[in-house]
């Protein structure tokens, strides 16, 4: 009888030690999984996720263990309160690595506490407040607001040969921030602003704020904004026979604004994204069918951004030979890394070096690639 339980032994000590030999690594992920931005949150949960299965199946090793990277998804609703709980949460649980936020609202409260609590942040939240505040170990994965912003400021001027503009924004720090790039580099492209309205973000009706811009004939309406208001106020701008172009930055890049705006939006919805066309780079169609075929969607708006710099984090933790942030960081620092959706290069303050730009319109209500810059 003894003699049997001996392979038995042999078998649970060596489970043990294989077990002793794998390192886990909790990735966070903060974005809004509810309300009406909720499947900007999912898509990019989906990004990191897709990276996060692809790295553990690599059995990346450092200090001669297996790592293997484990996702904390948290839903931060896009509301700054419910961010700020998300990242003491996310820092107790004894998280080193949080992609998101989704929204600079949130990201801009948020990255003290992560920075506090010696996480490093990859976010895609625009705002330049964002990476103002001086935290390490904090990077925006795609182009800032000052170049969204000003890009479709020149693409008005230079393609659409707007003479004037009107400007909505929905206060938020995003919509804030994006509207004032776009006024800024407006001016200077000789674009005069007729006026400037306010929405929120929670806002459905928008019939007398494009009745008073009417009035006043633009050539463009900027709206900085999300897609949940972008798509019904591209519907009352068609109702009321508002003949000019919206523009906007990366939010009304969705597929979400054709799915709610449907026939409103065809040629009428300009934006400029952060990252190039999938379809023209050397990857972006694999990586498209791939996470279709994982996710039974298609990728939206960051999910390759994220995917990207979750690959970045993992191969720069097996270059360093290290899981700490600080050391992870000072390798990402280094150089530069090709991905999917564009090449990460980073400044002192993690913003991207060269940050590509696409502006989109929609055909068929779907968002469909103009140019890239």
């Amino acid at each position: 009888m003894t003699f049997k339980l001996i392979p038995l032994v042999a078998a649970l000590g060596l489970g043990l030690a294989a077990h002793a030999q794998e390192q886990v690594v909790k990735i966070g992920q903060t974005g809004p999984l509810s309300g009406p931005n909720a499947f900007a949150g999912k898509d990019n949960e989906n990004g990191t996720r897709l990276a996060i299965e692809e790295l553990n199946a690599k059995k990346i090793t450092v200090g001669g263990k297996t790592l293997k990277f484990e996702l904390q998804s948290e839903d931060d609703q896009c509301d700054p309160k419910a961010g700020v709980s998300v990242a003491q949460k996310l820092v107790d649980d004894g998280v080193k690595y949080v992609m998101g936020p989704y929204c600079s609202g949130v990201a801009i409260p948020a990255s003290r506490i992560y920075a506090d609590g010696g996480a490093m942040l990859s976010t895609v939240g625009t705002n330049p407040k964002v990476t103002e505040g001086g935290f390490k170990n904090l990077y925006r994965i795609i182009a800032g607001d000052n170049q969204i912003g000003s890009s479709m400021a020149i693409y008005a001027a230079k393609v659409l040969k707007a003479k004037n503009a009107a400007v909505i924004d929905d206060r938020t720090a995003f919509g804030q921030g994006v509207a004032a790039e776009f006024m800024k580099e407006a001016k200077t492209q000789g674009i005069t602003i007729l006026g400037q309205e306010y929405t929120t973000d929670k806002a459905t009706d928008f019939s007398a704020i494009l009745t008073n811009i009417k009035a006043k004939k633009p050539d463009v309406i900027f709206f900085g904004g999300y897609a949940p208001q972008a798509a019904p106020m591209a519907r009352q701008m068609k109702q009321l026979a508002v003949t000019a172009k919206m523009l906007g930055g990366d939010t009304l890049c969705s597929p979400e604004v054709g799915k709610l705006g449907g026939d409103a939006v065809n040629e009428v919805v300009y934006c400029a994204q952060g990252g190039s066309m999938l379809d023209k780079t050397s990857d972006g169609p694999a990586f498209k069918a791939k996470f279709k075929k994982r996710f039974n969607v298609d990728a939206d708006a960051y999910a390759a951004s994220f995917y990207d710099q979750m690959l970045l984090i993992g191969t720069s933790m097996q270059k360093a030979q290290s899981i700490d942030p600080n050391k992870v960081s000072a390798e990402i620092l280094k150089g530069s890394y090709k991905g999917v959706a564009g090449t990460y290069a980073y400044d002192d303050k993690g913003n991207m070096k060269q940050a590509p730009i696409t502006v989109y319109t929609f055909k068929n209500a779907a968002p469909t690639p103009l140019a890239s810059y």
